[in-house]
């Protein structure tokens, strides 16, 4: 809204709104928001074929097995190395993340998340301990960039709305805390995935 349609008590809050934004390092512009200079980034497309990332995250099984969709992607654009990787790890258990090499894939690592599905027990704060997770494996891995799926939407059954107001307020919230992190991406299927996460970044102001 221009300012020269606001009363000027709208004007003076909307300024206030952004400087106040501002003075606590959060920004946002379009598909990002800055939170203490490092970027949360929204966008669509397949995971695998994102550049530029030093690790990619996949909503892993307890039993580290590749599944069907994304994992046939690892599968496939990975080579053989990243189950072989798998089998000796074994299995993990739900909020535990593994990390493997990328194998053939452009990023350097692949973090192995096994979440919550729908209807589990507590599977929002299971959801948010996953990110948590998932983000200080990154940072011990020494990642500056790591780019997330809309983690357990679809199959896995956790409501859209649900996936992205965990996953970015967790993300958010790891950023604003002297994390080594630059940038985390979350890299969303079509549309429909987008404008939810677009809805939730936008309260986040």
């Amino acid at each position: 809204m221009a300012y020269a349609a606001m009363t000027k008590e709208e004007a003076q809050h909307s300024i206030r709104t952004f400087y106040e934004a501002v003075k606590i390092g959060i920004l946002l512009m379009g598909n990002e928001l800055k939170v203490n200079e490092k970027i949360i980034r929204l966008m669509v497309g397949f995971i695998t074929d994102v550049g530029n990332m030093d690790g990619i995250v996949y909503y892993a099984r307890p039993d580290l097995a590749l599944g069907s969709g994304f994992g046939t992607a690892i599968s496939t654009q990975g080579g053989p190395r990243v189950q072989e990787e798998l089998k000796k790890l074994g299995k993990a258990n739900t909020t535990e993340v593994v990390v493997t090499g990328g194998g053939n894939l452009q990023a350097k690592y692949i973090l192995h998340a096994v979440g919550p599905r729908f209807q589990e027990e507590d599977s929002e704060e299971k959801l948010g301990k996953t990110m948590l997770n998932a983000l200080r494996k990154a940072e011990d891995h020494q990642m500056q960039k790591i780019v997330f799926p809309a983690m357990g939407a679809g199959f896995y059954g956790i409501p859209l709305e649900v996936c992205a107001r965990v996953t970015l307020e967790a993300a958010k919230a790891f950023l604003g805390n002297n994390s080594t992190l630059r940038e985390v991406v979350f890299c969303l299927r079509d549309s429909r995935e987008l404008k939810v996460f677009q809805a939730y970044l936008q309260k986040m102001m």
